[in-house]
């Protein structure tokens, strides 16, 4: 048995029939029957049987339509999102080749109004100041079991900052927009510190740590931060801005944001709070999207010979839907949402600013490809599900496209989506805190049956117990060097 703070299936030796029996004893008791979901009209995912949100909250911070109303019904329509009641289509229209579109999308976010040119001088300052972390914070905690899932790391240095906090578990509003511009302003290099560590320590990689630079924007830090020579080009840093922006927000709905309501609901500190909304962020059925498309696009153009043959491309599609290629999981990713029919806004967005970086960087037969993939898609899954909602392309359909030509690895794709959302989170925590007042508790319906209680000598065995403890009691002990706490720590230091 290795010595090892955890051990996998494969390192277990004598212990792993065991642990197939424990298997076995999960699986088989804790299967609800799904007809009792409809029998208690259970709206599974706290939505309804057509896939609409169930109403729990209210918010000012941001909008998310794909329907228009017509005489009572809702007739889908090309997709909008306005945040703090701006259309996030003139925001970005607005900037006017403006460098600091994501920094004044976080201060409309936050504060419910456009910034004057003034505001954001001072609210750049602010930032600035609070975008550093000391040598002795990257060395003993970034640099400390360093792991190639950024997500986790980030997490924990989230946590740890906690400490390093005079009045962590202060949540006046005041306080708590505090710490959330600390942490705006920290995680990009939380992100990309934590790549570099991974990269050195578990890559063998060279180790290079860039600070930013003040003046500079956010998006061009992080490029700054991440490229070993530290350039990049204007569209690039533009590109990745208007990326930022899109990202930044997209109701209280959504499970990451929902998570922030929820945890902060319980009166939690602003640290906890946020490592939970990113641990909900992590899952591939949310943040970790894009990161599938990216990985589903790399499958097609390796087994798509031509990738500009509509048949043959469509085929492979046909493929993917009928469980017989790529993950078998049939499913297109990065096509459908649960709000927009028509389109949606992001990627309509995005996708013109993945086409000037695609023409920039000569990858526009890559281009083609996607725009191809997005145009036959929607009718097959159509088809395939016989669905009578329209299927669009969503923002994650080009976004790893589009972080990908920028030259950002896949270990940092989930990431920079968590430097785009925190603000959003931000807002609707210290929203939270301001009106709610209220834990949230939904209710789960109880389906299982009560059980007379069985004395400890009459309980029957699990079928195969005994035939495991008789080969465990025959094993021979596992040989382990026996160390002492402070020689471990010695080793160490």
């Amino acid at each position: 048995m290795s010595d090892h703070e955890m051990l996998n299936l494969d390192e277990m030796g004598c212990l792993k029939e065991s642990m197939e029996l424990l298997q076995d004893e999960l699986m088989n008791n804790h299967r609800i029957d799904p007809n009792l979901y409809v029998e208690y009209d259970v709206k599974r995912g706290l939505r309804d049987s057509a896939g609409k949100g169930v109403l729990t909250g209210l918010t000012e911070i941001s909008d998310v339509t794909g329907y228009n109303l017509v005489n009572g019904r809702k007739i889908p329509a090309h997709g909008r999102l306005y945040y703090q009641g701006y259309n996030v289509n003139e925001l970005i229209e607005g900037l006017n080749g403006r460098k600091f579109g994501f920094e004044e999308t976080i201060y409309l976010l936050l504060f419910g109004r456009l910034p004057s040119e003034k505001d954001m001088e001072m609210f750049k300052e602010v930032m600035e100041n609070f975008e550093t972390l000391s040598g002795r914070f990257v060395r003993d905690v970034v640099m400390k079991a360093s792991n190639g899932d950024i997500m986790n790391a980030m997490q924990r240095c989230i946590l740890t900052l906690y400490t390093y906090d005079a009045k962590p578990e202060d949540t006046s509003p005041e306080n708590v927009l505090r710490q959330c511009l600390e942490m705006i302003a920290k995680l990009p290099l939380l992100a990309v510190y934590s790549y570099h560590s991974y990269r050195h320590f578990r890559k063998d990689d060279t180790l290079f740590i860039r600070n930013p630079e003040k003046g500079l924007s956010l998006a061009e830090n992080i490029l700054l931060m991440l490229r070993p020579d530290g350039n990049y080009t204007e569209l690039e840093a533009k590109v990745l801005d208007i990326a930022l922006i899109l990202h930044a927000e997209h109701g209280g709905g959504n499970n990451s944001t929902f998570t922030t309501h929820v945890v902060t609901s319980s009166g939690t500190d602003t640290y906890s709070s946020v490592a939970a909304s990113i641990g909900s962020l992590k899952g591939p059925r949310h943040g970790g999207a894009n990161l599938k498309v990216q990985n589903m696009f790399e499958d097609i153009k390796a087994n798509v010979k031509d990738w500009s043959d509509e048949k043959e491309v469509e085929n492979y599609l046909r493929k993917i839907l009928n469980k017989e290629a790529f993950d078998r999981s049939g499913l297109i990713y990065g096509m459908g949402h649960a709000v927009y029919t028509l389109s949606d806004p992001r990627e309509v967005i995005l996708k013109k600013f993945a086409k000037k970086l695609a023409e920039e960087k000569g990858m526009m037969k890559e281009f083609a490809l996607y725009e191809l993939v997005e145009r036959l898609a929607g009718s097959l899954v159509m088809e395939q599900r016989k669905l009578f909602k329209n299927v669009c392309a969503n923002v994650d359909f080009y976004s790893g496209f589009v972080y990908t030509m920028l030259g950002i690895p896949k270990e940092l794709f989930t990431p920079i989506f968590a430097i785009a959302r925190i603000p959003g989170w931000s807002a609707h925590r210290l929203e939270e805190l301001l009106n709610a007042n209220k834990i949230i508790r939904p209710a789960y319906k109880y389906v299982g049956h009560h059980m007379d209680f069985v004395p400890y000598e009459d309980r029957k065995t699990e079928e195969g117990c005994e035939e495991v403890l008789e080969e465990l009691e025959s094993a021979p002990e596992p040989v382990r060097e026996e160390k002492t706490l402070e020689e471990e720590l010695q080793k160490e230091s």
